[in-house]
């Protein structure tokens, strides 16, 4: 009978490789606890050496990984031999399972598995694979300098790949076997490198004393090469990712296809990163190993931000004296900003602003969609923001004052959605939060001064997720409670609103532009009438 091991931790790396010990290890001197979960099939163990590896070329793969081992296990990272069988979100948490019978819950996730060759369809290519039967001539062109090289073309790519090799070696042959013929320029250049063409299928190879010693065609004829350059198509191994969703994409060069992620390898769910091939399809050995540390560093920041608004959280909801409260956040804005001076005068001036309700419009809309990442842009003391959090979402809570995110994050605690619920201090006007967001809010995103507000509002668009919904919800007419109520007061139009933002309308387009009317009530206890304006943007699906 299977065991079944629970551990929490902070990362799970699936992949053992370059990628994933170079993340591994990162974490681990930054005092993450971390677990590498590697089958043990690295895409280049058919290959004598690394190359191109500075300090390490020429170093045999599985050596260069045993070092790895070494160096994260002594930095107090664990590693096990075993096959991910699936992976699934529980709660703000990650269980991976593995083909061994064992379950680890982790808070974030680094896939590095790398990617699977699809080689041409010729017998014998798969045995020479790594060897005398390549792809990459800054990995093993010096190894066959010099000598007779084939190229087997499969594709358009394919003539570029023979002048390629040709820097290494005088002596190359183009096997046109399932390829169009060049066209007229690629002749011409061919010609003028010196490079022979043969037509006709290729149907095998012939091996003399376990060296590839010529390329056999189907006439018959065989053609003596000691190498023999391919492009095979590149597959993601994303398998493990299949229950969470990050998106798979084809490579715009045709050359296979890769998970979808940032520069950081952050892909578009919440706490996955990737790393390596599975994202990189062109990446080396050296580029796996920057993109491992990369997204290990971008994982440890992600990291340190969940814990600080956690204790952030922990620290304000005990702290029992609400002077003390307020004027510790208020000494903090000394050397503020003009926002956020008025601001917080304005939140630690009362005990407390809103009803600590959502606005009904988004409301409305979050109910109709799947809960996902929401950004709230200006949350004030969060009763959207944990609205949103007790209805699934994952939310990110922005505002400029630390007394309303203070009280953000106490809301959040009694709601018993701290874990979704995460608070960054803004002045939007300068700065702007990170990340890809399913679903972003600006609700009365108003100040009474000077506020670059179409420009903020399109980079609220540029942080939508594909296929994610940025809604606006402004003032559409006057409020008897509002700051100058003048009945003169003009409010651009939703369709003004939508026209300032100047979005591609190929990426963006508006699904709602109105003016719906509601009774409200106001913070003094007045009710009116009131005119809303809404605008709804859909960043269209890649």
């Amino acid at each position: 009978m299977n065991t079944r091991n629970v551990a929490d931790l902070d990362v799970v790396v699936v992949g053992g490789g370059v990628a994933g010990l170079s993340g591994a290890l990162t974490l681990a001197r930054a005092r993450r606890s971390v677990l590498v979960i590697d089958s043990g099939e690295p895409r280049n163990a058919p290959a004598s050496g690394v190359h191109g590896f500075l300090s390490h070329d020429g170093l045999p793969p599985r050596e260069l990984l045993r070092a790895g081992r070494e160096e994260v296990t002594g930095y107090g990272g664990r590693i096990m031999s075993d096959r991910v069988t699936a992976v699934r979100r529980a709660d703000e948490h990650f269980v991976v399972d593995t083909e061994g019978g064992r379950s680890w819950s982790a808070r974030r996730l680094l896939v590095t598995t790398g990617l699977v060759d699809e080689l041409p369809d010729v017998p014998g290519l798969r045995e020479r694979w790594g060897r005398e039967v390549l792809h990459c001539p800054y990995c093993h062109g010096w190894e066959v300098r010099d000598t007779p090289i084939g190229v087997l073309a499969t594709g358009p790519g394919a003539v570029h790949q023979a002048l390629l090799f040709r820097q290494w070696s005088p002596d190359v042959t183009l096997f046109l076997h399932t390829a169009d013929d060049p066209v007229e320029e690629q002749w011409e250049q061919l010609a003028a490198r010196g490079i022979a063409v043969v037509d006709g299928r290729v149907v095998g190879l012939d091996v003399a004393d376990d060296r590839l010693s010529g390329v056999r065609l189907a006439s018959g004829a065989c053609v003596p090469v000691r190498a023999l350059a391919v492009r095979p198509r590149f597959e993601a191994r994303d398998g493990v990712l299949s229950g969470l969703g990050p998106k798979t994409v084809e490579h715009p060069l045709g050359v296979g296809s890769y998970v979808e992620s940032d520069g950081s390898g952050r892909t578009g769910v919440a706490g996955v990163w990737v790393a390596g091939n599975v994202t990189d399809l062109m990446g080396g050995v050296a580029v796996a190993a920057a993109s491992g540390v990369q997204a290990a560093s971008a994982i440890n920041a992600d990291l340190v931000a969940a814990d600080t608004a956690a204790a952030v959280g922990r620290r304000v909801s005990g702290m029992n004296d609400s002077t003390h409260h307020t004027n510790r956040h208020t000494r903090r804005t000394n050397h503020s900003t003009e926002a956020e001076r008025f601001w917080e005068r304005h939140y630690s001036s009362h005990e407390r602003v809103g009803k600590g309700t959502p606005n009904p419009v988004l409301a409305d809309v979050a109910r109709a969609l799947s809960p996902g990442d929401a950004l709230d842009l200006g949350c004030g003391e969060g009763g959207d923001a944990v609205w949103l959090a007790a209805h699934g979402w994952r939310v990110t809570a922005v505002d400029v004052s630390a007394t309303a995110l203070s009280r953000t994050v106490v809301h959040g605690t009694e709601a018993g959605v701290a874990e979704r619920l995460t608070t960054e201090r803004h002045d939007l006007a300068r700065t702007f939060p990170a990340g890809t967001f399913d679903l972003v809010s600006a609700q009365y995103l108003h100040t009474p001064l000077d506020f670059p507000r179409s420009g903020v509002l399109r980079k609220a668009a540029h942080a939508l997720a594909p296929g994610g919904l940025l809604l606006i919800v402004d003032h559409g007419s006057v409020r008897p409670w509002a700051w100058n109520p003048d009945p003169h007061t003009h409010f651009p139009t939703p369709e003004d609103i939508y026209d300032g933002l100047a979005l591609d309308p190929d990426r963006w387009h508006a699904e709602r532009l109105d003016r719906p009317r509601r009774q409200a009530t106001g913070p003094d206890g007045r009710t009116a009438t009131v005119t809303d304006h809404v605008i709804a943007v859909r960043r269209r699906a890649a």
